[in-house]
């Protein structure tokens, strides 16, 4: 994937008098510091390719994660827009819109994002799974429920799911909520959310 991503960058710098083997490195070495947390390092190492090539897709899309990571938000915003102008079919930009907005607290506009996604891709992994967030946040426990149970019957054994189905029964008082907990420990004995909870009963 990541060999593809420096690719498609490389073809649209080719103007920019950028060898492939220049954006590969100044690449990897954003990859490297993001490892280490070191975001603000990563954002600095590609900061010369943007100065060259603004209206690059992969770029905006690049530093609108990391400024995420680094909780810029405003910058991530100004990022991921702006890749989203660029590729107005592409999803990861409205993705990354979207977790701008669950992290600050806008779930109205995060809800609204993760509608539009659906409806070109209904069955999108970390779209719905950033709706039914969405829509817990705001107590809209009915409506995230069947989101959740939606992807559940496609990823029947999907850890991630299942936490959010016990996060909505736990606030909805289910009476199945402990036997989801015995199901979540059985795929994933270790599983921290339901052994952290188990620890506090």
């Amino acid at each position: 994937m990541k060999s593809f991503f420096i690719i498609l960058l490389s073809l649209s710098l080719a103007s920019a008098n950028y060898s492939e083997e220049t954006i590969k490195k100044q690449y990897l070495k954003s990859y490297d510091y993001e490892k280490i947390q070191q975001y603000q390092e990563a954002i600095k190492v590609l900061t010369p390719l943007y100065k060259q090539y603004s209206k690059g897709y992969t770029l905006n899309l690049r530093f609108g994660w990391l400024f995420y990571l680094d909780g810029k938000y405003s910058d991530a915003l100004k990022f991921y827009k702006k890749a989203s102008l660029i590729n107005g079919y592409a999803i990861n930009p409205k993705i990354g819109l979207i977790r701008v907005y669950l992290a600050t607290a806008s779930y109205g506009t995060a809800e609204i994002i993760a509608q539009e996604i659906l409806k070109i891709d209904y069955y999108n992994y970390t779209s719905n799974l950033l709706l039914a967030q969405t829509l817990i946040a705001q107590g809209k426990y009915k409506i995230a429920e069947k989101i959740v149970k939606k992807m559940l019957l496609i990823y029947p054994t999907d850890i991630t799911f299942l936490e959010e189905l016990a996060i909505i029964y736990k606030a909805t008082k289910s009476i199945y909520l402990k036997k989801l907990y015995r199901d979540i420990l059985i795929l994933d004995p270790n599983n921290i959310y339901v052994n952290s909870l188990n620890a506090r009963s």
